[in-house]
């Protein structure tokens, strides 16, 4: 029997996902299971990712959880309920006769520290990608290798979207344990080189409403909800699947704007309304139908999460005609009418300054209370797979 190492550290990172058939509602709140299946587009980690370290020793006393520098409850349900699955999966495969590549007490408690390079809950789907780290970072510390989409998606439902590149479909699953409930990849991230997504950043604040919340208001409300859970979503699944494979821009940028449409819809069907567009992101979508109206075909698509930020697809050889539209129309100091030097310059740069941040980072030292290992001892650095992978992003400051 190999000999338990006194400290395990393993870091690991996601990339974030954008859905273009978004999921909206859930028909079990403890599961995360939900009332329509999803696509979504994994974007490339070199602009948003998530990373995340994790340290098991038997020299901690308690489970710990730092993101973006701050302790965090550990407590919190939907933390608690990866963690218990991991720990579940990992005993279940220790009874099997599995030999643990890792050997360590199952018993140890664990310090995660999180970062995203990113605004975190600004409607660019940070928990997505925080909780799709979580779950694989803690399998590789745990020495779990089976599919982890109940794990990511017991902490955001879209997290299990992140575990693959490419193109994702989340199938909502029609069993009440949520067993079907899982992520497939519909074409990997090397399907359609010259896609192109471009993220128009109008707010980096925490919005007033989140998703889980809003969720659930419209669930009980909407009536418009019910209709496009049953009657829109499924064709449209086949239909995105179908653009996808086919490489069809026009028909996958029309689908994903009318989808994103219908869902800002359905916030505002919902009692009280949820209204999560801006000004400024009404602003981009007018900017978006007059470029296509201008080429005779649609050559830019947008979407919108949870949030004002806008995610625009296109084709590489759109996008400097595209970025000069944008900045044509949001001049770099411009704020509407009024002059605000200021607001995008430290939005961008901040962005900026967070990646650089992220990137040349080392361990969070207060993951460790002194149990930190020297260089080398039990320590091991892992992507996420097929996650890895995606489409290739840019980040834009566009103030309002």
């Amino acid at each position: 029997m190999a000999s338990e190492k006194p400290i395990v550290v393993v870091t690991c990172t996601a990339p974030v996902n954008i859905a273009v058939v978004k999921y909206w509602g859930k028909r079990d709140e403890e599961l995360i299971l939900p009332i329509n299946s999803s696509l979504s587009v994994t974007l490339h980690q070199d602009q948003l990712k998530t990373t995340t370290t994790a340290a098991i020793s038997r020299d901690f006393t308690e489970d710990r959880i730092w993101l973006n520098g701050r302790e965090e409850d550990m407590g919190h349900p939907r933390l608690q309920a990866c963690l218990r699955e991991i720990r579940r999966l990992a005993r279940k495969r220790r009874s099997d006769g599995h030999e643990d590549p890792l050997p360590l007490s199952l018993s140890y408690k664990v310090h995660v520290a999180s970062e995203n390079n990113f605004p975190t809950a600004a409607g660019l789907a940070s928990s997505a990608a925080g909780y799709a780290c979580l779950a694989y970072t803690l399998a590789r510390v745990y020495g779990v290798d089976s599919d982890l989409s109940e794990v990511a998606r017991r902490g955001s439902g879209s997290a299990c979207r992140s575990l693959y590149g490419g193109f994702v479909e989340w199938q909502m699953g029609e069993r009440p344990d949520g067993k079907d409930s899982v992520a497939c990849q519909v074409a990997p991230e090397s399907h359609w080189p010259e896609l192109r997504v471009l993220i128009l950043v109008v707010s980096a604040e925490r919005k007033p409403m989140g998703s889980t919340a809003g969720m659930q208001t419209s669930v009980e409300t909407s009536a418009l909800l019910k209709f496009r859970a049953e009657a829109l979503v499924p064709p449209r699944m086949a239909e995105m699947t179908r653009c996808i494979r086919e490489r069809n821009f026009q028909a996958f940028g029309q689908l994903t704007m009318k989808d994103s449409n219908q869902f800002h819809a359905t916030c505002l069907d919902t009692f009280p309304p949820i209204s999560y567009l801006s000004d400024t992101s009404r602003r981009i979508i007018q900017l978006v139908h007059r470029f296509n109206a201008h080429h005779g075909q649609t050559k830019v698509a947008y979407t919108f999460d949870a949030g004002p930020n806008a995610v625009v697809f296109t084709l590489d050889d759109t996008v400097a005609e595209f970025v000069a539209a944008v900045r044509h129309s949001f001049p770099p100091e411009s704020n509407g009418d009024k002059w605000d030097p200021g607001l995008r310059s430290w939005m961008t740069l901040a962005l900026i300054s967070w990646v650089l941040t992220v990137c040349q980072s080392q361990l969070p030292e207060h993951l460790f209370d002194g149990a930190r290992p020297p260089l080398g001892e039990g320590a091991a650095s892992l992507g996420l797979g097929a996650g890895c992978g995606g489409q290739q992003a840019t980040l834009f400051g566009i103030c309002g």
